[in-house]
Parts: C-alpha cells; structure tokens; sequence
C-alpha cells in the first residue's frame, strides 16, 4: 500500500516565551471550540473536534499546495539529487541531540550511546553531518525519539487527536511535548534572526521535497486518512515497531519537524 507522508511543522525562531504562550493561545482556542460544539457528533472517539480539525487541515493543506509544494518542486528541479541528500544529513544530524535527550529520561542508554556516537562521527569526519560517515561504520539512523514519545513512555495518556495551524497533526500529549522539542532543537540557539528563519525555511522546504515521490490521487477521504495514518505511526514509534504498522514502512521523515 502507498505511503503517504505531509509536513509536521514545529520550532521558531522567536523567543522561547513567545513560542510557548503563543502555543497555549492555540490550544486554548482548540479546548475553548471543542467545548462550544459539543453537540457535534464524531464517528471517530480520539477525534472529538473533528469540525476544527477538518478546518485546520483544510488550510494547512491550502498553504501546502500553493507555497510549500511549489517551492518543493522548485528545489528538487534546480538541486542535483546529491546535494539534496547532504542538507537532508545535515537535519538528520541535528536531530540526534533531541534524541540522546528523550532516550536518556526513557532510560534507552544503548540507543543513546549509539545516537551520541553517530552524532560526534557526522558532526566531525561528516563534515557537520553532510556525509552520513556513522552509517557507514554500523551506527544506522534510528527511527528518533521526541518528548511525546517520552511522555508516553512515561505513562501520559495521548488524549484527543488535533490539527493546529502551521504546526500540523497531534495527539494532545505531542501538543503539550512541541515547546521541550523546540527548547531541545539545537537550531532553536542560532542567534542570527535572519540565519534562523532560513535555515527553518530550508529545513522545511527540504522535508516536502522528501514527500513529493510519495504523492498520488487519494480519492477517499483525505483528513481521514491522513489522520488514520499520524495515529498508527506515533503508535509504532511508541512501541518502538513492536506493533503491527502498514503504514510505518518508509515513513522516516515523518516526524521530522
């Protein structure tokens, strides 16, 4: 069955304050709407505020095939393909400090050791993680670890599933996780204003450029499915794959932003 994949954005280059009551202003707006429609009906029980969701999708999705498609395209056009692969790396390799980070509270000490390793070899004989050098010598990339996958682990519940704007698909646990995601992305550190918004910018034009060979007509329902689709993935990834996922083959990227 085919894959499908879309944007996870999160993480701003505003200060940390702005960010986190920004991100509240957002799911005191979803808490606030959802308690407004209650008598609206869903077939689904872990998505309550389904009429919101649906809006946000709708206009996430907008933005996405007006802006950030086209600009996707645009790069991989213009962008010999190894070149692509190594700004991808550079992300990839950014991100294992997040996961040393949550694999070390969920006690994964292995796993962070091996994340720790791959980050020093791509950060050194990679050249600032340009060359994948780690894979090379049997450290292969991990499908990653976030704090709501930590606080999963850590017994919290994933309660209802939502849509924000700009931020995209999540469960009310990886909401509430999003703020210590950014506060352990090393990119959120870059002093620079202007450095800081072009390299999120790259980053994410670099994601959706990733996703575009996994495009075909859907036809069904695209918000269900989407939806069906982010909830069996952050259950594979909670359990580590050690739950039955059609949709968890070739689905790295997904939790990327």
């Amino acid at each position: 069955m085919t894959s499908y994949r879309f944007v996870l954005c999160s993480g701003s280059s505003q200060p940390f304050s702005f960010c986190f009551k920004g991100f509240l202003g957002v799911l005191a707006l979803v808490i606030a709407l959802s308690a407004g429609g209650a008598a609206a009906q869903t077939q689904d029980p872990q998505d309550p505020w389904e009429d919101f969701n649906r809006a946000m999708f709708a206009f996430n999705d907008t933005a996405d095939r007006y802006v950030i498609k086209p600009v996707a395209k645009g790069y991989v056009k213009v962008t010999p393909s190894p070149l692509r692969q190594g700004v991808s790396n550079v992300f990839y390799n950014l991100l294992e400090v997040r996961n040393v980070f949550n694999d070390l509270l969920q006690a994964k000490f292995g796993q962070a050791g091996k994340d720790t390793g791959r980050f020093l070899i791509n950060s050194t004989l990679g050249v600032a993680g340009i060359f994948d050098v780690a894979a090379h010598m049997g450290l292969n990339r991990a499908e990653g670890e976030d704090f709501g996958q930590t606080l999963a682990a850590w017994g919290v519940s994933d309660g209802p599933y939502i849509v924000l704007p700009v931020f995209g698909p999540r469960t009310l646990r990886d909401a509430a996780a999003t703020p210590v995601d950014w506060f352990t992305d090393p990119k959120t550190y870059i002093g620079h204003t202007r450095t800081s918004y072009e390299i999120k910018v790259a980053e994410l034009v670099d994601t959706r450029a990733r996703l575009l060979s996994l495009e075909q007509d859907i036809g069904a329902d695209k918000y269900t499915l989407f939806r069906d689709i982010y909830l069996q993935r952050r259950e594979y990834l909670i359990n580590d794959g050690e739950v039955e996922d059609e949709f968890g083959s070739g689905l790295d990227d997904f939790d990327d932003f």
